[in-house]
């Protein structure tokens, strides 16, 4: 179901993939894969294999940082500031779209524009196989949690809700 003419967003995420040496596993659901249930009923996965990617902003210095999180969990912001040392806020739409070049419902782990401090949730290297947005809210790439980690230089904590 891969779909090769996109340009855009999902040209960088398939871009950012290809240089790293991942196979291009970008798939489009036309239904949509915005949130987590749906694009883990598009795929046809539990929603614990879709690493959703969520994006804030480090005060102060208004960084961007990527935690990339099992669908099923919430992430605990207090977590991922104690993992960053520096405290965290959330980011509006329009500073994602313009901070990282993904709209919100297909900010990908690869390709952003202004590279963010990425931490992945420790609860996803439980898994065999993650699927990951690619770009816009209905592309997804299939992955593992060991490749996510390699190809988003992300550090591997554990930021869910307990």
């Amino acid at each position: 179901m891969n779909e090769a003419g996109e340009g855009g967003s999902v040209g960088r995420v398939r871009a950012a993939l290809r240089a790293a040496g991942h196979a291009d596993t970008i798939a489009m659901f036309p239904a949509g894969t915005r949130t987590s249930e749906d694009a883990a009923r598009a795929v046809g996965c539990a929603v614990a294999q879709i690493a959703k990617s969520l994006v804030f902003r480090a005060k102060g210095s208004g960084r961007p940082v990527l935690v990339i999180a099992s669908g099923v969990n919430r992430v605990d912001l207090a977590k991922v500031s104690a993992a960053l040392g520096v405290p965290i806020e959330r980011a509006d739409g329009r500073w994602v779209r313009e901070t990282t070049g993904f709209a919100i419902g297909g900010v990908a782990p690869v390709g952003h524009e202004v590279a963010p401090v990425v931490l992945i949730d420790a609860a996803l290297m439980a898994l065999d196989r993650v699927w990951a947005a690619a770009g816009s809210p209905m592309h997804v790439f299939e992955t593992t949690p060991a490749e996510l980690v390699r190809l988003s230089g992300g550090r591997v904590v554990a930021v869910a809700e307990s």
